[in-house]
C-alpha cells in the first residue's frame, strides 16, 4: 500500500507541475489577454475596412452613398468599434497608431509585430468579404491611389494622420481628458479628414486599410505613400503632442538625456 501511494503522490506531482507549467506557458494569463487583444484587433479592423471600404465600392457601383455619406461612414464605424473594442485592445485598428504608441512608450515593443499582423489580416479579410459579395471591376477599386502626384497625396496623408494622432494622443493618453468622449473626437477627426483629403489621396491614414483591398484586387499603385505617409505623420502627430503635455520639469531636464520622450510620455 505506501509503495502504491507513494507511487500515485508521484503521478499527482507530476501532473500538477506539468500544469503549472503548461499554465506558464501557453495557456498563461499573459498569453490569454494577449491573444484577446489580437482578435479584437482583427475584428474592429475587420469591420473598419468592411464599412468603410463598403461605402466606397457601392457608392462606384450603386451611386447610393455620395461622399458624405462616405465620409460619414469612415468616421461612424471608427467609433463604434472604439467603444466596442477599445476597452480591450485599445482600438488601434492601424499600424501607424500602433508603431507610434510604441516609440512613446505606451505600448510593449514585443507585441507590435503581433497587432501589425493581427490589423493587415483584418483588412484583408474585411476586403475579401466586399469581393466575394460584390464582384467588382477594376474601376470599382475600393482602396487608395494618388488622384494627382504621389507626391502630393504623400503630403495629404502626413498631415491628415497628424491630426488623427494628435487628436488620439490628447484624449487617448492624458489623464486631464475625457476618455469617454474618445471615440466622437476620434471619429470626428476622422470625418472631417476625409472630407479634406479624400478626393486627393484616399485619405487612408492607415497602412492596414490601403494593404487590404491593395492585395484582394492586385492594385498597389503609389502603395508607399500609404504605407510612409501615415507612419511619419503619426509619428509627428505623437512627439507634438507629447512636447505640449503639461509637465512641471524644466525643459533643460527634460530635454538633456535619452529619456526625454518616455519622461514627457509618463506625465
Amino acid at each position: 500500500m505506501t509503495s502504491s501511494s507513494n507511487s500515485n503522490m508521484e503521478e499527482i506531482t507530476k501532473v500538477e507541475n506539468g500544469s503549472r507549467d503548461w499554465d506558464s506557458g501557453f495557456c498563461s494569463a499573459a498569453m490569454v489577454n494577449v491573444t484577446q487583444k489580437l482578435i479584437a484587433e482583427a475584428i474592429g479592423t475587420f469591420f473598419v475596412v468592411f464599412a468603410g471600404c463598403g461605402s466606397v465600392i457601392v457608392n462606384k457601383m450603386y451611386g447610393e452613398v455620395t461622399f458624405p455619406g462616405i465620409c460619414i461612414t469612415w468616421g461612424l464605424i471608427v467609433m463604434v468599434m472604439v467603444y466596442s473594442v477599445g476597452h480591450i485592445s485599445g482600438a488601434h485598428f492601424n499600424p501607424a497608431v500602433t508603431i507610434t504608441f510604441a516609440v512613446f512608450r505606451r505600448f510593449p515593443l514585443k507585441q507590435v509585430p503581433f497587432y501589425i499582423l493581427a490589423q493587415v489580416i483584418g483588412s484583408i479579410l474585411g476586403s475579401g468579404a466586399l469581393y466575394l459579395l460584390l464582384s467588382p471591376e477594376a474601376e470599382h477599386f475600393y482602396g487608395t491611389t494618388p488622384v494627382g502626384s504621389p507626391i502630393q497625396s504623400f503630403a495629404f496623408e502626413i498631415i491628415i494622420s497628424f491630426s488623427l494622432m494628435f487628436v488620439i494622443s490628447g484624449v487617448a493618453t492624458d489623464t486631464r481628458a475625457i476618455g469617454e468622449l474618445a471615440g466622437i473626437a476620434v471619429g470626428s477627426t476622422i470625418v472631417i479628414n476625409v472630407f479634406i483629403a479624400g478626393p486627393i489621396s484616399g485619405a487612408s491614414m492607415n497602412p492596414a486599410r490601403t494593404l487590404g483591398p491593395a492585395i484582394i484586387m492586385n492594385n498597389y499603385k503609389a502603395i508607399w505613400v500609404y504605407i510612409l505617409g501615415p507612419i511619419l505623420g503619426t509619428l509627428a502627430g505623437g512627439f507634438t503632442y507629447n512636447l505640449i503635455r503639461f509637465t512641471d520639469k524644466p525643459l533643460r531636464e527634460i530635454t538633456k538625456s535619452s529619456s526625454f520622450l518616455g519622461s514627457m510620455t509618463r506625465k
